[in-house]
């Protein structure tokens, strides 16, 4: 009997050997034949789920971000009992500092993709589609939070969530070069949710 081939296995062991050749040497590093080399398969292999290194970093994108939303989700899941809406906003923002250790690579290969989004319109994309779906669902909890009484006032929830994400994206990268801890970035983050919400 001929062997199943999981061909979505195939290209997420592709995708994990962009992500650990980004993390270490930056996207300049990820091509064809060194992401052969990484994943321990032959060049033709990649290139028969990949024509292309763009469609290759396209889907590498895509599941990067899907691996990191699960996470969030794992770590929500978790915790004891209903969280309250800071509690969710604080996991995702948190999440995207990289306080989870199993993380910190996954830090450096989104400022990197996001740099790489400035030149390539179909990975700008991607991007401002996932950052999309993260925004809307800061939105959604700052409203909630403000419809249980748990923010001092009557936020506007688009500006208090594109504030959070901006803020976020500058301690990503001063993070990154070294300019602040980790443990700083946390305690600026928990300032800025102290000053939105009560609870």
């Amino acid at each position: 009997m001929p062997k199943q081939v999981d061909h979505q296995q195939r290209r997420v062991q592709i995708a994990e050997a962009v992500c650990a050749l980004v993390s270490a040497r930056g996207l300049e590093a990820a091509s064809l034949r060194d992401v052969a080399a990484q994943a321990g398969v032959s060049m033709g292999r990649v290139q028969h789920y990949f024509r292309t290194k763009g469609e290759m970093l396209a889907f590498t994108l895509e599941y990067a971000g899907e691996r990191d939303m699960a996470r969030v989700r794992a770590s929500l899941e978790e915790r004891p009992g209903p969280l309250s809406p800071r509690e969710v906003v604080r996991l995702i923002l948190g999440g995207l500092l990289g306080e989870d250790a199993r993380r910190v690579d996954g830090l450096r290969v989104g400022v990197a993709f996001q740099a790489r989004a400035l030149v390539e319109p179909e990975l700008a994309r991607r991007v401002h589609r996932a950052y999309t779906g993260v925004r809307e669902t800061l939105e959604y909890l700052i409203r909630r939070g403000t419809d249980e009484g748990r923010t001092g006032t009557e936020p506007d929830a688009g500006l208090e969530a594109a504030a959070l994400l901006a803020l976020v994206e500058g301690m990503r990268a001063q993070l990154l070069l070294g300019q602040v801890t980790g443990e700083e970035a946390a305690r600026v983050l928990d300032s800025r949710l102290d000053a939105l919400f009560v609870d």
